[in-house]
């Protein structure tokens, strides 16, 4: 006897498709989720285990709650009975931004460059360098760290910060401007102290880079402050639009800058087979290029109230660039072969790629180009400025003096490097050197310029003082002085373009190969070990 069973119709066979898809979709999601927890999770874990049972952490955090508490009763009875009937906000929430500040822009940073530079010490820096960690990761798993631990500060006086907005006298957005500047600058600072971190490998090394970043960290502690509580008192004294542009101005420039300085400590930890610049080299033009965006904003938006963003901008840029042309410019030449198997092939990307990759003849070439870049983008902003109706005539003099300046930065900035890279090159004849020395030789080579062709002009003159000449052209400082006053002439002005031009030409023809280096090709061997490499992964 057979037993038929009733199949159900296609109609309700209707979902299963659509619910196989999202299922899909979901699944898609959840891998993608547990392979970014498998790449954060074991560094992140490690340290935030270690960070909160740390004596630190919770002599600080018992701390924090115990100020809080006792400036909550003693702030409140300080303030009775005018409490109840005007506005008592910003006495209070000046007290609690003072106890969360200390812990996240001091105490944080110095936690996490502690951390770091034990981890070199100790030598479990070399065990996590032969995991599967990068050494992106290993940074990326200590800034983490950092900010669970300012989350977990800014949790715990959250309730306090809202008591104090609920006791009237500060807005909203002005308590939300200041957590917020209060969270970026802490993010930053950390990454500044995260940087140092790895520099030292002597005793007297350590101390020198723990007060590089301890002076720092007081200067932004009492700047920051000083921004906020003023902000507290009298209110925001930005307009809207003013206030809207400089938030994502800051944002912007928080988020390239801090990649710039996480991918140069990154490349601080990779050993030196791998390909330690084209990484700074891009992220480098991406901090340039969003200063440049803003600031043209800025300068099509606010007219000549946009000198404040202007100004320290474009001087700001101008530094950055000065020191890392001169750690590019003392790039080690000798390519290893993993290295020039990733270089590009096609003329296309040689064209567009090659000055991205390391070696101090690219370094060079880079530097120089992006300086000059950086001088005719502000030489553009500088001539609407000086177009612009709304520009005062003291206004328009001003820029006028810039326009020189703008022509002799780069020309420096080529010379020096020129300097740079060939005293390097002559100091690694017999000695090895590290890329800090650039910096150092830029240093001297900056002091040298300007002290040797004054001592001897003033020896000249008797010791007395004496008017400026061409003799002085070397003396960069006196010369930029002379240019800002319109004191020098355009004959003057256009030699120097030229000399500064021909010197760079004629480095990239003594060097030859060496500004386009060549791809070579993959042996079969390592190719397989690749293939191997990304089937396993």
């Amino acid at each position: 006897m057979s037993v038929s069973i009733d199949v159900p119709s296609s109609a309700d066979d209707g979902p299963l498709p659509r619910q196989s898809a999202v299922t899909r979709w979901m699944d898609r999601v959840d891998d993608w989720c547990e392979r970014f927890g498998d790449s954060v999770n074991p560094i992140l874990v490690k340290e935030t285990r270690q960070a909160l049972k740390s004596r630190q952490f919770v002599i600080t955090f018992s701390m924090l709650l115990l100020a809080a508490l006792g400036w909550t009763v003693i702030g409140s009875l300080s303030l009775m009975p005018q409490i109840y009937t005007s506005p008592s906000a910003p006495r209070m929430l000046i007290g609690y931004y003072v106890l969360l500040a200390v812990p996240m822009l001091l105490v944080v940073p110095l936690a996490a460059y502690r951390s770091m530079e034990a981890e070199i010490d100790d030598g479990t820096l070399e065990l996590l360098s032969i995991t599967s960690l990068s050494p992106r990761q290993i940074v990326l798993g200590k800034l983490a760290s950092a900010m669970l631990q300012m989350l977990l500060y800014f949790i715990a006086l959250f309730p306090c910060v809202a008591y104090a907005y609920t006791l009237r006298g500060v807005d909203l957005p002005t308590t939300l401007l200041m957590l917020g500047i209060l969270a970026v600058a802490g993010v930053v600072m950390t990454i500044y102290s995260l940087f140092f971190a790895p520099l030292a490998h002597s005793r007297g090394g350590r101390i020198g880079t723990l007060l590089t970043v301890l002076f720092p960290l007081i200067v932004v502690e009492y700047a920051v402050g000083g921004v906020v509580i003023s902000m507290i008192s009298d209110g925001n004294p930005l307009g809207t639009e003013m206030t809207g542009y400089l938030v994502v101005f800051v944002l912007l420039h928080a988020l390239t800058f801090g990649h710039l300085m996480l991918t140069a400590t990154a490349a601080q930890l990779m050993p030196e087979s791998e390909n330690r610049s084209s990484r700074l080299r891009l992220s480098l033009l991406i901090l340039t290029a969003v200063s440049v965006g803003s600031v043209t904003y800025a300068v099509s938006a606010f007219g000549e109230g946009s000198d404040v963003f202007f100004v320290p901008t474009l001087f700001v840029i101008a530094i950055v660039w000065t020191v890392a042309g001169s750690l590019f410019s003392a790039e080690s030449p000798a390519l290893t072969p993993r290295v020039r198997r990733e270089l590009p092939s096609s003329f296309a990307a040689r064209m567009l790629l090659t000055f991205l990759t390391p070696g101090p003849a690219t370094g060079l070439v880079f530097s120089s180009v992006g300086g000059i870049a950086v001088a005719m983008a502000a030489y553009v902003g500088v001539e609407y400025l000086r177009g612009a109706p709304s520009t005062s005539a003291y206004a328009n003099r001003w820029l006028e003096s810039l326009i020189p300046v703008l022509l002799l930065v780069p020309c420096y900035l080529i010379a020096m490097l020129v300097a740079v890279r060939w005293l390097v090159a002559l100091v690694r004849l017999n000695n090895p050197a590290r890329v800090e020395i650039g910096l150092a030789a830029l240093a001297a080579i900056a002091v040298l310029s300007a002290l040797v062709p004054y001592s001897v002009g003033l020896h000249a003159n008797d010791y007395q003082g004496y008017e400026y000449s061409p003799w002085q052209t070397t003396n960069w400082a006196w010369t930029l002085s002379e240019a800002a006053n319109g004191s020098l002439s355009s004959t003057q002005l256009w030699l120097m373009a030229v000399a500064a031009g021909t010197l760079l030409l004629v480095h990239v023809l003594l060097v030859g190969p060496a500004v386009l280096p060549r791809r070579i090709a993959t042996p079969d061997r390592v190719r397989i070990e690749q293939q191997r490499e990304s089937i396993s992964s």
